[in-house]
């Protein structure tokens, strides 16, 4: 993806640097900007249906490890552009991407230490996991933009991603509807249960 007309280019050896902005450029917002939202989806919404389980869990689990293996990958070239580019500073999208990464690995190493469902630590693990999730969600969201800013791609791939998030987010809003009524529904079920009266 050029500065101009929004086209991926190779016309010689001044574009080896234009291919590594976009290979950069790519896989940050497939891995942080699409794999990472897809992958929180699967573990908001999807884990809700008794059915799904456990297969939300290796779906979720693929999804995250994959975005940080494509993260990471995406990183590296940026770290390695950013050393070849002396006088070039975009320090809040590299320090973005610095904290990224530090989140990333942390959520990864953090899932050998996953306690057991019924572990009286499992809560805080919970709260720790879906605290950094989120994080590593908005602020990858946020980094891509700001990268797309940098790259100056073209219209076409700016409203390409903003298409992809946009339905992501309608699928996880209607998703969400969907819990609320079936967590409404299980309440409902519950309280018109008839008393068996043998007192349990």
């Amino acid at each position: 993806m050029n500065g101009s007309g929004g086209d991926v280019v190779d016309d010689g050896g001044s574009d080896s640097r234009v291919k590594k902005k976009n290979i950069h450029g790519v896989l940050n917002a497939v891995s942080w900007g699409v794999l990472f939202p897809i992958g929180a989806i699967i573990a908001r919404y999807v884990r809700t249906f008794e059915s799904a389980d456990p297969a939300w869990f290796y779906l979720h689990a693929s999804c995250q490890v994959s975005g940080y293996i494509l993260g990471v990958s995406g990183w590296a070239t940026g770290l390695k552009l950013g050393s070849q580019s002396k006088g070039v500073m975009y320090s809040t999208h590299r320090n973005i991407g610095i904290v990224l990464f530090t989140l990333a690995t942390l959520q990864i190493f953090a899932l050998f230490l996953r306690p057991k469902q019924d572990h009286k630590y499992r809560v805080y693990w919970n709260v720790y996991h879906h605290g950094v999730g989120y994080a590593i969600l908005v602020l990858g969201i946020i980094n891509v933009f700001k990268g797309l800013k940098i790259l100056e791609p073209g219209d076409k791939w700016v409203t390409t991603y903003i298409t992809v998030i946009s339905v992501l987010g309608g699928i996880a809003l209607f998703l969400e509807i969907v819990t609320w009524i079936m967590v409404f529904k299980r309440k409902s079920n519950k309280s018109t249960k008839p008393y068996d009266g043998n007192g349990a």
